[in-house]
């Protein structure tokens, strides 16, 4: 298939998830291109071949995903507009059942309230709290306090709302429309997994790029 003069635009995510063996350009890419034929053609192509069962990655180079277009389709000019590396995770989905979703919500939601609870009441002793509420409590009336002023109770609720407002959300009620802290963190925790993936597969030699492997994507043990 010759297709001189035509631009074929692509974009890929940094990391993309398959769930079958055969992968082709289709499951790992956005195509976009004047000329609509392409767009089927481009998309069937194969780009990976998994033999090996079970939970794999694969960090695929995007000139061997150009060089894959170049060599079946000819004359065509592509452009990408996305990652110049794509891991690619091949994994079996199962759907773990309702009673381990539960339990998974159940701890983590432990773990997070027993965890800060325990963080402020070290801080509260680290910097005797108690101590400075009553100090203040007998500057301000000449009286000694009795641990439950107004002070205490200020503190506390002025503590809940702070942490709300902090985390942006409360059960699936968001407060702006401002990723939340939790959110970007994740975000960056992934990018720096993703980056990571990409730079030792490069370094082992383990990308599938040009260099090393044909455009019908063999396998990569």
């Amino acid at each position: 298939m010759s297709s001189d003069g035509t631009t074929l635009y692509i974009r890929g995510n940094r990391a993309v998830e398959v769930t079958k063996s055969e992968v082709t350009l289709g499951d790992i890419l956005s195509m976009e291109c004047a000329d609509r034929r392409v767009i089927p053609r481009v998309k069937a192509l194969p780009v990976l071949k998994i033999r090996t069962p079970g939970r794999q990655r694969y960090v695929i180079s995007i000139l061997e995903i150009i060089a894959c277009i170049h060599k079946n389709c000819p004359g065509i000019e592509v452009q990408n507009l996305g990652a110049a590396d794509i891991i690619v995770t091949c994994e079996n989905q199962k759907t773990p059942s309702k009673l381990w979703h539960i339990a998974k919500t159940v701890f983590v939601a432990a773990v997070t309230f027993f965890g800060a609870a325990f963080t402020i009441m070290a801080f509260n002793n680290d910097v005797d709290v108690t101590r400075l509420f009553g100090q203040i409590h007998e500057l301000a009336t000449g009286r000694a306090g009795s641990g439950f002023t107004v002070l205490e109770i200020s503190y506390s609720a002025g503590l809940t709302v702070g942490i709300l407002l902090f985390f942006n959300h409360f059960g699936k009620k968001r407060f702006t429309a401002d990723p939340t802290p939790m959110e970007i963190q994740m975000r960056l925790y992934e990018n720096d997994i993703q980056t990571t993936l990409a730079e030792n597969a490069s370094r082992r030699g383990d990308e599938i790029d040009v260099d090393n492997t044909d455009a019908s994507g063999s396998d990569r043990d």
